[in-house]
């Protein structure tokens, strides 16, 4: 694969799907928000310059460190839990350390509604060393999705994971776990996510597409961090990777002197494309139309890969139902048409109580070769709407062939968080039920478990919305196109067919 510049484009004017390549000196992905918030506690507790904080969502109310328990927290009482108290506590206690938090717009009317939030952001304010913007430098109807931080450009954070309530849980996603509690005391169901963090010369790349981001987000120019030799990794944690190339994939609709990037589609569709025995992936949607199309490319084959995707029982929110649910029903059924060996499967999580965990992870690996994590779904807008970045290691890049066993091991420790069961038996029932699928129905029983997604009978209000992608657009014109002309999931000459 050749390396492109950014925005560059090939010889027939396609987008390539990477923007950038660069070595990591440590990387490991981080499964679910209880470990992820104890580690960038201790991440920023090392930050000597910049703290970059890129999100979708922020809540200053969140406790970090939560799954810690007090009998085995040295530090107890030393610096705030809260998040807003946290980082008030660490500009004064580093009179040089610059915190720059940029969030989506469309929440600002959020703060509001959180309570002593207001008090945090005013706290915030009135320290030099804090600034905060909301991002809004992209078309109507778009949004700021990425979910990034950077520590003195040289730690840094690329996943699906926000510094926001509801997201914490630990990987066994206990049915009523006290500690899974939003602020305001409610308690909310079991949440599952990824993130990878990253150190070395992709973390500085990470941080040059933050200080863009912040720049065209009204936050003025932003310099690079001065080279150091410390480093914000977390002390305790051993990395799954070493010495490995980081690649980088971006989605950004055009906006004013931007153009667009759609680098992550094209990364799907290549990563698609190159599985030869298995592709897993978790999304909390299923509703991109070139996703699709590229797995029904695959299932019409003679001997196809196995695909198995783990989703959510249903989208969170009326809205996101409307747009997600009835898309996936229909992309499902016209994929089962090119599908006869029944190779792609969709399952959902379960906690032991039966309550199905929400899946807001965003991450895929192909054949144990690639593994990929980061802030966008498989629906239309992250590939063409809202900000994105994902990032991915493949083994096929020079210097990262050693990589393979550290996928496998990853992709077996999320089988077995899912199936309820220890990762170390995952080895000797695929070898004996031949196939993910197959294994995971084998496993059928009471407690934590997969089950198969079952697809529902759609209204014919439902078809329409989700074949028309009226709420789940490819891009922002065809927000404002009549619903007779929009270009939804289906369409004249592709390969997928609308379901009858």
């Amino acid at each position: 694969m050749t390396v492109p510049k950014p925005d560059q484009t090939d010889d027939a004017g396609v987008t390539p799907s990477v923007w950038r390549f660069a070595r990591a000196s440590r990387a490991h992905v981080v499964v679910d928000a209880a470990d992820y918030f104890d580690l960038m506690q201790d991440a920023m507790l090392a930050a000597r310059q910049r703290i970059m904080l890129i999100g979708w969502d922020f809540d200053t109310r969140i406790r970090l460190g939560e799954g810690r328990r007090w009998w085995n927290l040295p530090r107890k009482g030393i610096y705030p839990a809260r998040l807003g108290a946290f980082v008030v506590w660490l500009v004064k206690r580093q009179k040089r350390l610059q915190v720059r938090v940029l969030k989506w717009n469309f929440g600002a009317l959020k703060f509001v509604f959180r309570g002593t939030m207001i008090i945090d952001m005013v706290r915030w304010f009135f320290q030099r060393g804090i600034d905060f913007k909301f991002d809004a430098a992209h078309p109507l109807g778009c949004s700021h999705h990425q979910k990034i931080v950077v520590i003195d450009d040289c730690f840094a954070v690329c996943g699906g994971i926000d510094m926001t309530s509801d997201r914490w849980d630990t990987p066994a996603h206990e049915e009523l776990d006290p500690r899974r509690r939003r602020p305001n005391g409610k308690l909310y169901g079991p949440w599952h996510d990824l993130t990878m963090l990253i150190e070395g010369e992709a973390a500085r790349a990470l941080g040059d597409l933050g200080r863009d981001r912040w720049q065209r987000a009204g936050g003025g120019t932003m310099l690079p961090c001065a080279p150091q030799q410390e480093t914000a990794w977390p002390p305790t944690l051993v990395a799954e990777f070493t010495d490995v190339e980081i690649g980088i994939a971006r989605t950004r609709a055009a906006w004013r002197d931007w153009s667009e990037v759609r680098e992550i589609e094209a990364l799907y569709v290549e990563h698609i494309r190159r599985a030869k025995r298995f592709i897993y992936a978790e999304s909390q949607y299923f509703a991109s139309r070139k996703v699709a199309e590229a797995i029904a490319q695959r299932m019409a084959e003679a001997d196809p890969p196995e695909v198995l995707l783990i989703n959510p029982h249903s989208a969170e929110g009326w809205l996101e139902q409307a747009a997600m649910d009835g898309a996936r029903v229909q992309l499902c059924h016209a994929i089962g048409e090119k599908d006869p060996g029944n190779r792609f499967r969709i399952y959902v999580p379960y906690a032991s109580g039966g309550t199905p965990i929400y899946v807001h992870a965003k991450m895929m690996i192909v054949d144990d070769e690639i593994v990929r994590i980061g802030s966008a779904n498989m629906n239309n807008r992250s590939m063409g709407l809202d900000s994105e970045a994902d990032v991915f290691i493949d083994a096929a890049r020079p210097g990262n062939g050693h990589i393979v066993p550290a996928i496998t091991r990853l992709r077996h420790a999320l089988l077995a968080e899912h199936c309820g069961i220890d990762a170390e038996r995952i080895p000797a029932l695929l070898e004996q039920h031949g196939t993910m699928a197959a294994m995971i129905d084998a496993l059928a029983m009471p407690g934590k478990r997969l089950q198969p997604f079952v697809l529902r009978e759609l209204t014919d209000t439902e078809k329409a919305v989700a074949d028309s992608a009226l709420l789940d657009p490819e891009r922002p014109q065809d927000i404002f196109e009549p619903m007779s002309r929009r270009r939804g999931l289906f369409r004249r000459g592709g390969i997928l067919r609308r379901p009858t």
